[in-house]
């Protein structure tokens, strides 16, 4: 028995939650997450929401500041929507109980790297964990919306139409808990092999279920793919599981090559994945040699407050220079009181580590931190797929370009949150109109429980190895030539496993973030420039003949498709 409802949200995170709360007021939502619901990228997010408020500042130098870190390659109509729309946006998640910092009764506005003005609406340092909590408090209170924690989608339910596109009717979904969120919904018997030991997410005695989700539409909100990398600011639920479901499943992808690596991210032995914002910079953070030198300025006049991608192969660059193993930010010329005022996060985090901010620099490495390309969508979140939406990270919209502006990415969640579930809410009375379709249950086929589970780990840490060394921050030819290789040579040991055994979650992370490794090759590969994020030594500068999109479908080469 199927479990079906108007609007299936697939992701947790800002994008999913904004599109669930609104759409809840037309129809029902089911939201599912891989761990729980709190589980996001959003709430990660320290630096905050791009929007603009002073008086002194502008919608069109938004735009601007937008279109210049972009480097060429943003779309001009999506980003004067996202300025335009983005306060309104805000003031909504604030009647929604979102708690940001304020100034003598206004919201105050920080300021960071590539914008002109002071615009980032903040929650302290933590401005992703407040909006996370605002949305799941008010989405707690809905009787339109559920949730299925610990369920993991393994793909979309595509149905053939005659004389048509192929058209999306849902996701079969991988349920962890063992409780259904349909209670009368089947089970199927329990695999189990009582010689197996307990692995780290899904111990031995834990039934196989895999549910079948029919929707009148799926949204796809999942965020980013940072775990392809081996050093990542994000969590580990990060594994590009959207893109990789969308692009199997026929959608368009586009701009894969563009992975933003934000420069800071603590470096120290027992610290995992801490990101440190982009606003100690914009309130004069330094970044120095461990000799204490500063460097920015022979890289770029606006020194330290340059676009991220400026200031990440800068730090590369004198990484490999000095051989050194980390650069120091240095915020400690700053009052001690300021600091821990404006960044109690970091502050109380770096303390942990032994690290005083206040008294001491940070030691920091860049690392994998944003996905700017993504499953590509109109003005409205709709994909190539009929029936199958696209919000968030996840997404190629255009905003972002070839380099994403900082803190306009929870911006682009809100807004297009918002424009999907407007413009779906409006469609689903007719959408209602036709029953929801009988499909097949999932079938297990002749897969059993693995008894080597270290298969996926290792695959897992050489892929991530792999990416790393060979399409980091620097590139070149040959390194993508190696990558393709030795990605192609996992997947088909991927494959293998996957239809011999039972899916798990680790398996079903591996599987995606393998094929987000091979678009990002693919797209890198077909660019031969360097443009923004994707830098190569092999083609250093800047062409004409490569200002557009780099696009990819199953079977079908990425290509550069004309603007």
């Amino acid at each position: 028995m199927a479990i079906t409802t108007d609007f299936l949200v697939i992701g947790s995170g800002v994008a999913g939650l904004t599109f669930a709360l609104e759409a809840a007021e037309h129809g029902e939502v089911v939201i599912i997450t891989k761990r729980s619901r709190d589980e996001s990228n959003t709430k990660y997010a320290q630096g905050g929401i791009a929007a603009v408020f002073a008086p002194d500042d502008s919608f069109e130098a938004h735009v601007a500041d937008t279109l210049e870190a972009g480097a060429g390659l943003c779309h001009d109509v999506v980003v004067e929507i996202c300025a335009r729309e983005g306060p309104e946006r805000v003031r909504e998640l604030i009647a929604r109980g979102a708690q940001f910092d304020h100034d003598n009764g206004r919201v105050s506005l920080g300021r960071e790297g590539g914008h002109s003005a002071r615009r980032i609406v903040h929650a302290a340092d933590a401005t992703g964990m407040e909006i996370e909590r605002a949305l799941l408090e008010q989405a707690r209170k809905s009787p339109n919306i559920r949730f299925a924690e610990h369920h993991t989608a393994i793909d979309l339910i595509m149905l053939s139409r005659f004389g048509g596109p192929d058209v999306c009717a849902g996701a079969y979904v991988l349920d962890e808990t063992g409780a259904a969120l349909d209670p009368g919904a089947p089970r199927p018997p329990a695999p189990r092999d009582p010689e197996r030991p307990a692995t780290r997410h899904r111990p031995a005695s834990r039934p196989h279920i895999v549910e079948t989700y029919l929707a009148r539409a799926t949204v796809l909100a999942t965020g980013g793919a940072g775990k392809v990398y081996l050093y990542t600011t994000n969590p580990d639920v990060a594994t590009g599981d959207g893109v990789a479901m969308a692009y199997r499943a026929g959608a368009e992808i586009a701009n894969m090559e563009f992975y933003q690596f934000h420069p800071t991210c603590l470096f120290h032995p027992e610290a995992k994945s801490f990101l440190v914002s982009e606003a100690l910079r914009g309130e004069g953070a330094i970044l120095r040699l461990p000799d204490g030198t500063a460097f920015m300025a022979s890289h770029d006049p606006r020194k330290d407050l340059a676009p991220r991608d400026i200031v990440a192969r800068a730090i590369d660059f004198e990484m490999k220079r000095t051989g050194s193993d980390y650069v120091l930010l240095d915020i400690t010329h700053r009052p001690a009181s300021f600091v821990r005022e404006h960044f109690p996060t970091i502050h109380a985090q770096c303390l942990r580590y032994g690290i005083d901010i206040t008294s001491q620099p940070i030691p920091v490495v860049p690392a994998a931190h944003y996905m700017c390309g993504g499953i590509t969508t109109d003005l409205y979140g709709r994909t190539t797929i009929p029936g199958l939406w696209a919000i968030g990270e996840c997404t190629c919209t255009g905003l972002h370009g070839a380099n994403r502006l900082a803190s306009n990415s929870l911006l682009e969640g809100l807004v297009f949150g918002h424009r999907a579930a407007a413009r779906l809410s409006a469609q689903i009375g007719d959408l209602r109109k036709s029953p929801f379709p009988a499909v097949p249950e999932w079938q297990v086929g002749n897969a059993v429980a693995s008894d080597e589970e270290v298969v996926v780990a290792h695959n897992w840490d050489e892929l991530r190895r792999t990416m790393w060394n060979y399409v980091g921050i620097v590139r070149s030819d040959a390194r993508l030539r190696r990558a393709a290789r030795r990605i192609a040579l996992l997947q088909e040991e991927i494959r293998d496993y996957y239809w011999k055994h039972l899916v798990t979650r680790d398996l079903l992370e591996l599987r995606n973030i393998a094929t987000v490794a091979e678009l990002i090759v693919g797209c890198a590969s077909a660019r031969h420039e360097s443009r923004g994020l994707h830098s190569t030594i092999d083609y250093p500068e800047t062409s004409d003949r490569y200002g557009s999109d780099t696009v990819v479908k199953r079977g079908v080469l990425p290509y550069l498709r004309g603007r």
